[in-house]
């Protein structure tokens, strides 16, 4: 059945969800490879590769039965029709098990192609053609034969400001060989199982170890979330809000499929699972590396003996108490709060964790929970992405000075986040990583990027884009040694303190 994009437009095409449906427009590719089997498509040429639609209803997310060959015309696609229900990354339909239909092409002018785009010299111009608001929301899928110099010029150039002083090497200046990075806080992969029931745990995987390989990110607290099924983004699509109570299991038996899909991705991947300060050691440098996260303890249901459950039988090492919900260890920032800060049950779980060995994460967490906390651990904690507000206000994921300085008195550590609510881009996100040392001191700080965990993507949207970032760090006034700690020396030390 062949439908237009103006019912994509209007959400016509709802009513089309599961059906096998035709549509015409241009392949938007996001690896650099001449085959492709993931591509958004839109319904006009881009100006260059790297320009996408501006809105989440002016593309569609295609997956393809096998590769097909990347087209610089219009070209028509036939697949399976998916309706999207609260995609981490914004998307509204989705085309699986799509097929290339052999057309034509028309008249329209040719969408250039990535690597003629760098050879052309136009990248050098980037910054005059702004990528659209989801450019690059997805893991690369570049591989070890890719240009990773011109990939970080492109990245520098759009999202960094120049220095009035010599430039520096983009590429090694913040990095020697003792440099270890750490994402305090990824959903990179897609490992989080989707909240659309038809999509479950099967939803595709993306790359991970390629984006990390070009970008230099060595190792990831790679985060499964066991809440989908009882969260859902809110009315006004500006954070996420539970909206029914879970029924006894159900959220431990989703806590089940979510460790096997980390593990499902850790074995695609071929990451290195980290579980200890020797393997971080032996491993962390040279990359890609996974700790095993888990972004609320929603799963325990209030069983303690789960903790040391997850632990041994799926290499938990970083447990963030709460998430979306309210739930049995204390209150969210989000939500009214319920138990006035940490239970007595989630106290539990942080004594578990230090004598266990597992990093204790408080993100989400109320002030009231973070302060109780503090005084309940023998371990830094840990606050993995947020941001310091400038206005206070309610409901608000971003903190106080003092619930910052609540975090950096256990010697712990809190994580900076590239929300595009907070930051317009690379350098902005750096002077919000300034003023938060500011606060607690460089020794607190570090980089939580949240990867494929944002309602509408943020500023940071891949690891190819960490050089762009450790410059804008440079270039507001660290020194190379205080960007490797913000980049991952910081976490690491509460990894080694907390894990041993």
């Amino acid at each position: 059945m062949p439908i237009e994009w103006s019912s994509i437009y209007t959400g016509q095409a709802d009513a089309l969800h599961g059906s096998l449906v035709e549509i015409s427009g241009w392949a938007v590719a996001l690896s650099h490879e001449a085959n492709i089997d993931y591509f958004l498509l839109a319904p006009e040429a881009p100006c260059c590769h790297g320009c996408l639609p501006g809105d989440p209803m002016a593309c569609v997310e295609v997956f393809t039965a096998s590769p097909i060959p990347f087209q610089t015309h219009a070209i028509t696609i036939r697949g399976q029709l998916r309706r999207l229900i609260d995609d981490p990354a914004g998307w509204r339909y989705q085309l699986i098990d799509a097929r290339l239909i052999p057309v034509q092409p028309d008249n329209a002018a040719p969408s250039p192609g990535r690597r003629a785009f760098l050879a052309s010299g136009a990248a050098l111009g980037l910054a005059a053609c702004a990528p659209g608001r989801f450019a690059a929301y997805t893991d690369s899928r570049a591989d070890s034969g890719t240009d990773s110099r011109a990939d970080s010029l492109v990245a520098s150039t759009a999202n960094s400001s120049s220095s009035s002083s010599a430039p520096i090497d983009r590429t090694n200046a913040w990095r020697d060989a003792k440099t270890m990075t750490i994402d305090m806080h990824s959903h990179a992969g897609r490992v989080i199982v989707s909240r659309d029931p038809a999509v479950g745990a099967n939803r595709p995987f993306l790359p991970l170890a390629a984006p990390m390989r070009t970008g230099g990110m060595n190792v990831v607290c790679l985060a499964i979330v066991t809440d989908t099924l009882v969260t859902r983004v809110s009315s006004d699509r500006r954070r996420f809000e539970a909206y029914r109570t879970p029924q006894a299991g159900e959220l431990y038996a989703l806590g089940q499929a979510e460790f096997a899909r980390v593990h499902t991705l850790i074995e695609r991947e071929q990451l290195t699972v980290v579980t200890d300060s020797a393997s971080l050691s032996a491993h962390g440098n040279r990359g890609p590396c996974a700790i095993i996260s888990a972004e609320g303890a929603d799963f325990l249901e209030g069983e303690l003996e789960r903790v040391d459950e997850a632990y041994s039988l799926h290499q938990l090492r970083h447990l963030q108490l709460t998430h979306y919900r309210v739930n049995e260890l204390g209150d969210i920032q989000t939500a009214a709060p319920v138990h006035g800060g940490l239970t007595d049950f989630g106290a539990d779980v942080v004594r578990r964790c230090n004598t266990l060995g597992i990093v204790v994460d408080v993100a989400h967490g109320t002030y009231d929970l973070v302060k109780r906390a503090a005084t309940v651990t023998t371990k830094p904690l840990v606050l993995s992405h947020t941001a310091l507000a400038t206005r206070p206000s309610s409901r608000s994921r971003l903190i106080t000075p003092d619930h910052a300085r609540a975090i950096a008195g256990t010697g712990g550590v809190i994580g900076v986040w590239p929300n595009s609510g907070n930051f317009h881009d690379l350098r902005a996100m750096a002077e919000g990583v300034k003023r938060m040392t500011d606060v607690v001191g460089v020794d607190h700080v570090g980089l939580g990027t949240d990867m494929l965990g944002f309602i509408s993507p943020p500023v940071f949207t891949g690891y190819e884009q960490l050089p762009a970032f450790a410059q804008a760090l440079l270039d507001e006034g660290y020194t190379a040694d205080e960007v490797n700690k913000i980049l991952g020396g910081n976490y690491r030390r509460v990894f080694d303190a907390t894990v041993g």
